[in-house]
């Protein structure tokens, strides 16, 4: 939503405050005034010119009050469109008008006026038009805080100085520093430093996520506790929050289905009130009752006013769009977002969607003390560039593994490497290694894991087979939780894959996956879509919205995953922010919801027409049944409120937002005195055996230049 989206819609709900409480003012003497009221509450409030006083008063209310719905009245008549305002600017115009002429016939016409009704209707008309603009704005402010989380000031590092600049001044290549607790300003990649970021508000991520050189950052998350410098890399509308707002206002803009069948809804119910009001009117007026005639008529027209039906759609479709922008899930066409809940098959792509899509240790056998098999193996292996030796020795890290100096390592061509560890003769390779050796594979589990299509490789120490690693692209953690969550909902899951068969077979039965299909090409897997839907299949096709744009494109519901900052997928209906397949169902979750609370709010709006448009028309007066028009207001309006209330309810499903804790480990900046984490700082010295920190080059500077002025004990 833009600025002047906002300012519109606030200067929209403080027309309508300000119209309400005038009338009210106006309202109070034309009640006191009206000899119903009068007679109903058992007081006299008699007056000279009674009637002219309250003609007044009326026709002043009628004109200011009224205002709004006499325009939109005309609006639509001129359009040849009749809605909801032309039903409230002619039960507002003919109770007013028939009340004047009352005062001008002296009794030609009856004696009881409609003053009071006509005060009481377009007071909680406009009531109900205040709470309505109030909930529609609560709804463009829950969209605008994507827009309000930049900061709108940046650190520029300029030759080693920390200048202060407006963040839209940035460009990209300039470096950027951000201290703990600050808002990161613009798209970029750490360059220095590590820290922890906050970005729950964009991505839905709930836990901060870990920065350090080379990973990049979102404009407007939040750092933690260290600092880092990074270099811009998007600016203006480039950036990830202007690509989300302008999801958000093209998913906003795109036609709803059911947007369109609440449409038809408020048409049908315009004409079919407008017959009934006549049909009242006609009835009451043959059987000699003039007064009931059009209190009748426009008690139906009151009653069947679809304004909350106008608005049942649009402040659900506002909600979700910005629920599901903060839980990571981006929305392309609302249509298709709606049609997910009818999807009954979701096909994934394997390489980097269920699996990481990097080469990795997936299986360890150990013939000897699985430590120093791994420390024996990454220690040599990290003396090679090979992909294979940098999987092993990643992997060596992350089991916090030690690394020892390699003495006389060499490459050995077509068999593997060698190196000495500690006086131990290492020999890393494949299966030609083993041949050198003489050593035959007879373990059932390497041979389970070559039948699984993984890479194998051996470690012979001292002439002694010592181990082997499964290397394959390693299964997202969160696959298997995604997948049997999809299953438990009753969804059938199928893969496809341009990988091996054995490769496909493992992760298929690892993920307990319905069926897969492999070693097929782009077009091959459009193919194999095109025959599950010609089965009946309701798909939905997952996917990075790179190589598989085309299945994407072909399935019923084309969901890309992992996009991160990259969001500008054209391919895709549904965009998934975040590598985590357990989106998809977090998307197909909030899709039913949605519908659900449109749908709701459908017959909140419209259903209470089945009903009250006949006890408007009088059919049940003899029983002693009937509904007057300010009643038939005070229904309309509360059907109104419902309907916003019950959209607000969605909010349940809007994240947590993260939480970050700054380490206590903090000192001060001896030169400016600000806090600095000792971990993660980005600039240190040291001094007479201390070591001091600093939040910029700048205060490093001053420091070096003139260490006893500012250290201190």
């Amino acid at each position: 939503m833009s600025h002047h989206d906002h300012t519109g819609h606030e200067r929209h709900m403080a027309e309508f405050r300000r119209r309400f409480l005038l009338s009210l003012l106006l309202t109070v003497p034309i009640l006191a005034l009206s000899e119903m009221i009068q007679e109903w509450f058992g007081f006299i409030l008699a007056i000279p010119f009674r009637k002219e006083v309250l003609l007044i008063l009326s026709s002043i209310l009628y004109l200011y009050g009224g205002h709004p719905f006499i325009k939109g009245l005309l609006e639509e008549v001129r359009k040849h469109q009749p809605g909801m305002m032309t039903l409230v600017g002619t039960a507002i115009s003919v109770a007013f008008l028939y009340s004047a002429g009352i005062v001008f016939a002296s009794g030609s016409m009856g004696e009881k006026d409609f003053f009071w009704e006509l005060a009481t209707l377009i007071d909680v008309m406009l009531l109900g038009h205040w709470v309505e603009a109030k909930s529609v704005l609560g709804a463009s402010r829950a969209l605008e805080e994507l827009a309000a989380i930049l900061p709108t000031t940046a650190h520029l590092i300029v030759n080693g100085e920390v200048k202060d600049v407006h963040a839209s001044e940035l460009k990209a290549g300039d470096i950027v520093l951000i201290r703990p607790g600050e808002k990161i300003p613009s798209d970029g990649v750490v360059i220095q430093g590590e820290s922890s970021v906050n970005e729950s508000l964009l991505t839905g991520e709930s836990k901060p996520v870990h920065k350090e050189v080379g990973d990049k950052t979102i404009g407007g998350a939040v750092n933690g506790e260290g600092f880092l410098k990074v270099r811009v890399e998007k600016v203006g509308s480039e950036t990830y929050v202007a690509q989300v707002m302008h999801l958000v206002e093209q998913a906003q803009q795109s036609r709803s289905r059911t947007q369109d069948l609440a449409d038809r809804s408020a048409a049908l119910l315009f004409y079919l009130a407008l017959a009934a009001s006549i049909l009242a009117y006609i009835g009451w007026f043959a059987m000699g009752h003039a007064d009931a005639a059009l209190e009748r008529s426009v008690t139906v027209l009151v009653i069947a006013c679809p304004h909350a039906l106008g608005l049942a759609i649009p402040l659900v479709v506002a909600l979700s769009t910005s629920i599901t922008a903060k839980n990571g899930i981006l929305i392309r066409d609302r249509s298709a977002f709606e049609r997910a809940r009818n999807v009954d098959t979701i096909i994934f792509d394997k390489t980097g969607t269920l699996t990481l899509g990097k080469f990795g240790v997936s299986d360890v056998v150990s013939y000897i003390s699985e430590s120093e098999l791994i420390e024996l193996t990454a220690s040599v292996e990290m003396n090679s560039e090979h992909v294979i030796a940098r999987a092993i020795a990643e992997y060596a890290k992350s089991k916090e593994s030690s690394f020892s100096s390699t003495e006389e390592f060499k490459a050995l061509p077509g068999r593997g490497v060698y190196g000495k560890v500690r006086g131990r003769k290492v020999y890393v390779g494949s299966q030609n290694l083993l041949k050198e050796f003489g050593i035959m594979i007879e373990d059932e589990r390497v041979r389970a894991l070559q039948n699984q299509g993984k890479t194998v490789i051996f470690t012979v120490v001292d002439g002694e087979l010592a181990g082997a690693f499964g290397l394959s692209d390693i299964i997202r953690q969160e696959s298997h939780e995604a997948l049997k969550n999809l299953k438990k909902e009753g969804f059938k899951v199928y893969m496809l894959t341009g990988d091996s068969e054995e490769v496909a077979r493992w992760v298929a039965k690892e993920l307990d996956i319905d069926e897969y299909f492999a070693q097929l090409l782009p077009e091959q897997k459009t193919e194999k879509i095109k025959q599950l839907k010609e089965q009946g299949l309701k798909i939905a096709m997952v996917g990075d919205g790179i190589n598989d744009a085309p299945a994407l494109l072909s399935a019923d519901i084309g969901i890309a995953i992992g996009a991160g900052t990259d969001i500008t997928i054209e391919s895709a209906d549904i965009i998934l922010v975040r590598n985590d397949p357990r989106d998809v169902l977090k998307a197909f979750t909030l899709s039913k919801k949605t519908y659900a609370k449109m749908i709701q709010n459908l017959w909140w709006a419209a259903g209470y027409n089945l009903f009250a448009i006949p006890l408007a028309a009088g059919l049940l007066s003899n029983l002693g049944i009937s509904i007057s028009p300010a009643v038939g207001a005070v229904l309309m309006s509360l059907s109104t409120v419902i309907v916003a209330l019950n959209a607000q309810t969605l909010r349940r499903y809007e994240p947590e937002t993260a939480k970050l804790t700054l380490k206590e480990n903090l000192v001060k900046d001896p030169v400016c005195g600000m806090k600095v984490d000792m971990q993660s700082a980005v600039f240190k010295t040291f001094y007479k055996g201390k070591t001091y920190y600093f939040c910029s080059s700048m205060c490093k500077d001053a420091f070096d230049a003139n260490p006893k002025k500012y250290a201190k004990d």
